[in-house]
């Protein structure tokens, strides 16, 4: 039986194995995160604190208090509007604080109506929407929105109720606010979001 010529395996040299094992790690943890910054992260709803209180659902009017910021630096393009002092009071006699949303679609970006239908009254969230169900590549014109922008949305909801409901205590709040501060029907009361929100073309 012929006699197997057998070649000495050099031994590794002392550290070189760690060296190996740390560039295979480094190597997998950056495929990792190139897959991972190719990935396109969709609308995302993260609670915070859970709501007890009415599931929203399309038909209803949603009371919301937010802040809105630019999901890449954080800066805050948007937020919930305080009500004038004068006017605070008798408001908030009838309505829960925050601003008044009509779930309907159209009347607001995607992404935020679709997020509003995973909330419910008395929850917190943290809601992620994508550029594509935002404003896309045509944020409003003056916005310090950029192109292409993902936004981030903290999120109160402080009331939910019907479409009905909304407009009969609005009625009241129109009769009070005349009765309180003078002026023709109607007048006075909230107006709803200002043009700046995040609402729909």
């Amino acid at each position: 039986m012929a006699e197997v010529t057998r070649v000495p395996i050099q031994p590794v040299a002392k550290g070189s194995l760690t060296k190996l094992w740390l560039g295979v790690i480094l190597a997998v943890l950056v495929g990792g995160g190139l897959a991972w910054a190719a990935m396109t992260r969709g609308l995302n709803v993260e609670t915070l604190v859970e709501g007890e209180g009415d599931t929203i659902e399309a038909g209803d009017v949603a009371w919301v208090k937010y802040t809105g910021k630019l999901a890449s630096t954080g800066e805050v393009f948007d937020q919930t509007q305080e009500l004038p002092p004068q006017i605070a009071q008798v408001v908030r006699s009838i309505f829960p604080e925050g601003s008044p949303w009509e779930m309907q679609e159209g009347t607001m970006i995607p992404g935020f109506f679709d997020g509003l239908l995973q909330m419910r009254e008395g929850g917190t969230y943290e809601l992620f929407i994508p550029a594509d169900q935002a404003y896309g590549d045509q944020p409003p014109e003056g916005s310090p929105i950029p192109p292409g922008a993902d936004l981030v949305f903290e999120i109160e909801v402080t009331g939910v109720m019907s479409q009905e409901k909304y407009e009969r205590d609005m009625a009241v709040l129109q009769r009070l606010m005349q009765s309180q501060m003078g002026g023709p029907p109607g007048a006075g009361g909230p107006q709803g979001p200002p043009p700046t929100l995040p609402q729909g073309e």
